[in-house]
C-alpha cells in the first residue's frame, strides 16, 4: 500500500484503485437512479488493492449488497457480485457513486467509512481482497480522460474532470 502523489486539481476525479480500465460508457447508476458516465477499474491479483477517495467529498450514504463472486472483469459483476457503494458529494454539490466490487478470488470487501465522513482526494477508505473492481458513476457532463485498456494508479492517475 505505497504512498502516492495526489494528481490533478479540485475538479479532478482520481483513480480509486490500481488496475486497468475495463469500462467507459454511459449507464444507469443503480444507487442514485440517474444516467451517468461509468468508469470501471479492474484490479488483478498483482495490483495494490487499497481503495482511495477519487475526490474531496462528504460520504452521504453507504450501501452494502451481498452477492456472487463472478470474475470482476465481467460487466454483470457490477450488479451480481458482492459490493459496497458510497454516495459521495463534492463541496460544489456534484454527486459521484463509488462502488467496491468483490471478484472471483476476493470474497472480502473492507470499507472504513460511513455516512457523514469527510474524505480528501487520495485518502484511503477501503480495501478489497484480490481480483476485484471499482466502478465510478459520474455526472454526464464529466470529461473522461482515460480509455479502455489503460493502466491506472490509485490517486496518481486522473480519470476525469468534473465540469
Amino acid at each position: 500500500d505505497p504512498a502516492r502523489v495526489v494528481a490533478g486539481g479540485p475538479k479532478s476525479v482520481l483513480a480509486p484503485a490500481d488496475g486497468r480500465i475495463v469500462v467507459v460508457e454511459e449507464a444507469d447508476d443503480p444507487y442514485l437512479k440517474r444516467r451517468a458516465l461509468k468508469v470501471s477499474v479492474f484490479m488483478n491479483v498483482f495490483n495494490v488493492h487499497s481503495n482511495r477517495s477519487p475526490i474531496e467529498c462528504t460520504v452521504r450514504q453507504k450501501w452494502y449488497k451481498p452477492g456472487s463472486f463472478l470474475n470482476a472483469a465481467l460487466d454483470k459483476a457490477s450488479l451480481e457480485n458482492e459490493r459496497c457503494a458510497l454516495h459521495l458529494k463534492t463541496r460544489d454539490g456534484r454527486d459521484v457513486t463509488c462502488v467496491q466490487i468483490a471478484g472471483l478470488v476476493a470474497r472480502r470487501i473492507l470499507n472504513y467509512v460511513d455516512g457523514g465522513a469527510e474524505l480528501l482526494p487520495g485518502q484511503r477508505y477501503g480495501f478489497i481482497r484480490f481480483g476485484s473492481r471499482v466502478d465510478l458513476y459520474l455526472p454526464l457532463d464529466t470529461k473522461v480522460k482515460v480509455v479502455i485498456g489503460e493502466k491506472v494508479s490509485a490517486t496518481s492517475t486522473v480519470l476525469a474532470e468534473l465540469s
